[in-house]
């Protein structure tokens, strides 16, 4: 096969589309060496949607915020976000570039077998698949542990919260809310694609309009706000762990950004049920990303902008138990209307966010794990024991 990007002889010559306006998106994976198997449904939009569900600003950056609080404080949070945000761009640029010649479920792994060519293809796509779904699979078990966490932490406030006598649950039941959470994961996703396409399309809303609905509501619910200057300029070293090194800490900080900034292959892993799939995979790659670093600083700097005393918020004796955000959230509402029950609110919609999250992970892992392990021939397992052949 050759192309622009690279040869493998054991292929029929590649044509790119826009040479050829009547192939079909069928006619491109038969190129590439296989028949269409899944139902090819899917808009732009819809690829797009998964993608940025995954993502979720509202999801990573709530979750972590206490990492980014703790190692840096603002700095660290305000200029990390735009630095990881444009590393990311430019590895997102790449990933769409390849998207638009291999449009393909396997995405990584198959990439790699197909630009390495046939002497290092092989083990460069066995090393690429298993650290892709290793990675997609740890990522999907953090995402429904933090919601397992946050409903936790809603259920304390909800209950008057830990100075005020709120049940605390057990690391069992929290275990046991991480389990039912996967559980509805599971069962959403045996659903048609028509229903996941609704789904994936409610959940990029509700994480979109989350967003600015919380980076404007917080800081003008908060009687005591941060100064400018502060949410700019404050760099926190005081981080309890020993470490003074502001470069280090620096980096530690960036943490929070890029755990946010991931899973944005899942357009490719969808794009095997997207029309135009060598145009709309790349595009729900990079509309994704972009979309998701201008919404995700706007979030940054209207919840630090209600940010006043980082040690409280990090103590594990205020009444959310140390969960930054949510202690944030709280105490806006409780000091201007006396009562929390609006931020507990907001929590509620940040957990349908997190919830919609790991839906569409569970989405891109079966669809990775499909074309993997079920659909392709034995040669092309990456978890085959074998440093096998692509065909």
């Amino acid at each position: 096969m050759e192309t622009a990007i690279g040869i493998s002889a054991d292929s029929a010559p590649y044509i790119p589309l826009d040479h050829e306006p009547n192939v079909t998106d069928d006619a491109r994976l038969n190129q590439l060496g296989y028949k269409q198997e899944l139902s090819r449904s899917l808009s732009a939009i819809a690829n797009f949607s998964v993608t940025f569900s995954i993502i979720s600003v509202i999801t990573g950056l709530t979750t972590m915020y206490s990492t980014g609080l703790t190692f840096g404080g603002p700095v660290t949070m305000v200029y990390g976000w735009p630095i990881v945000g444009v590393l990311t761009m430019i590895v997102g640029l790449a990933m769409a570039e390849i998207c638009s010649a291999y449009p393909t479920s396997g995405g990584l792994y198959f990439w790699s077998a197909r630009l390495c060519g046939n002497e290092w293809g092989p083990m460069v796509s066995w090393f690429t698949g298993w650290f892709n779904i290793v990675g997609q699979w740890a990522v999907t078990t953090s995402v429904d542990f933090s919601l397992a966490q946050l409903i936790q932490v809603i259920i304390l406030l909800s209950t008057g919260g830990k100075n005020g006598g709120g049940y605390e649950a057990s690391k069992y039941v929290v275990i046991a809310f991480h389990g039912a959470i996967l559980s509805m994961h599971a069962i959403i996703n045996s659903l048609p694609i028509s229903v996941l396409s609704f789904f994936g399309q409610l959940a990029a809303v509700w994480n979109l309009l989350g967003v600015v609905l919380l980076m404007i509501l917080i800081p003008s619910v908060a009687t005591e706000r941060a100064s400018a200057k502060f949410v700019f300029t404050h760099f926190n070293t005081d981080n309890g762990e020993g470490i003074n090194s502001k470069v280090y800490i620096f980096v530690l900080g960036l943490l929070m950004s890029q755990y946010t900034l991931t899973g944005y292959d899942a357009s490719a892993h969808m794009t095997e049920e997207t029309k135009n799939a060598d145009k709309n995979g790349p595009k729900g790659i990079i509309s994704a990303i972009g979309i998701s670093i201008i919404f995700g600083w706007g979030y940054l700097l209207g919840i630090t902008f209600a940010v006043t005393d980082i040690p409280y918020l990090l103590s594990e004796d205020n009444d959310a138990g140390g969960y930054a955000i949510a202690e944030i959230f709280y105490l806006a509402f409780k000091n201007r209307y006396g009562s929390g029950v609006g931020g507990i609110i907001c929590l509620g919609v940040i957990a349908i966010a997190i919830f919609f999250c790991g839906m569409s992970s569970v989405t891109s892992n079966s669809r990775y794990l499909f074309s993997g392990w079920f659909m392709r021939s034995r040669e092309t397992v990456p978890c085959h024991c074998h440093l096998c052949g692509i065909k």
